[in-house]
């Protein structure tokens, strides 16, 4: 029988929620907003404990938890199982759900019914939506519905294939002008907030000074007004080849990889469990036990 890991209860650092005008007071100040994406409980628990600011349960869950090799597979259900439980351990960060592919593209219907069950049934404060074009349709269409709506522009691989694989975008006056655009309008149809994902730090740095929203980049420079990484890309818990932008604190792959591989070895070596790692009985109820089991006394048959 499994048992719940032990550890602390998740904290509630600083003096409550963060809100979406502490994001824009922040931005005022000039304050870093700090975001890392969580899928689960544990992960919503360390990030409560780091004191970020946002959580955002992305549908990197994809290729980070679920192994595929795009954020596209991620479902309706996926993603909602795992906001649930990471919204049980973030309880100080504003929590941000992204919506999965193909459940906001097709109407605002869509869009409205998925962004509310992430508000609903999994606890989520906003939800994100990649793209400007016919996506201002329906950050306009959910945001009317009450519910608050990130946007992503850059590097949006719900549409990477699209954009020619996973490529850093903005790269000529003429693409970086279009991102400009795209970003006031993601502002002007009611969006909360702004992920820039792979652009580079001098366009992104311009596109932040020209939003009265809070821009957070990922790859985008410290001229944002925040930064985001992928839970397993800073702590090292992935296999292949980390992009260019993200900065690994700690290898936790390597070092989950030496503590199995030790305990392989010591259950074949039959040095674990050892006794302290054993739960006892009395002499005489073992005694009894003993007796029990003796072939003239057969009360096991």
């Amino acid at each position: 029988m499994s048992t719940r890991p032990s550890g602390p209860a998740p904290a509630t650092p600083g003096p409550g929620k963060v809100t979406l005008p502490d994001l824009v007071d922040l931005k005022r100040r000039g304050q870093p907003i700090v975001m890392v994406t969580a899928y689960d409980y544990p992960s919503g628990v360390v990030a409560n404990q780091a004191g970020v600011d946002v959580v955002l349960v992305g549908d990197s869950a994809a290729m980070t938890v679920l192994g595929h090799d795009s954020t596209v597979p991620a479902t309706m259900e996926e993603m909602l199982l795992l906001t649930r439980a990471a919204t049980r351990g973030a309880t100080h960060p504003l929590v941000v759900a992204d919506l999965p592919f193909l459940s906001y593209q097709l109407s605002d219907r869509d869009a409205i019914l998925n962004a509310g069950r992430f508000v609903k049934e999994a606890g989520a404060d906003a939800v994100k939506m990649e793209g400007a074009g016919q996506t201002l349709e329906r950050i306009r269409a959910v945001t009317a519905s009450g519910m608050p709506v990130m946007g992503h522009l850059g590097l949006t691989p719900q549409s990477a294939t699209a954009l020619g694989g996973f490529k850093a975008q903005g790269r000529s006056t003429e693409t970086a002008l279009g991102l400009l655009r795209d970003a006031r309008a993601v502002e002007a149809a009611g969006a909360f907030a702004l992920v820039l994902e792979c652009v580079p730090a001098p366009v992104a740095a311009r596109i932040t000074e020209r939003l009265s929203i809070p821009v957070i980049g990922i790859g985008a420079g410290v001229g944002c007004d925040g930064q985001v990484l992928v839970y397993h890309d800073l702590l090292g818990l992935g296999t292949g080849r980390a992009p260019r932008f993200v900065k690994q604190y700690t290898n936790l792959h390597d070092q989950a990889v030496t503590a199995v591989t030790a305990y392989s070895r010591e259950v074949r070596e039959r040095h674990f469990p050892a006794a302290e790692h054993t739960y006892a009985i009395a002499e005489d109820e073992l005694d009894a036990f003993e007796e029990a089991l003796a072939p003239a006394n057969p009360v096991i048959e």
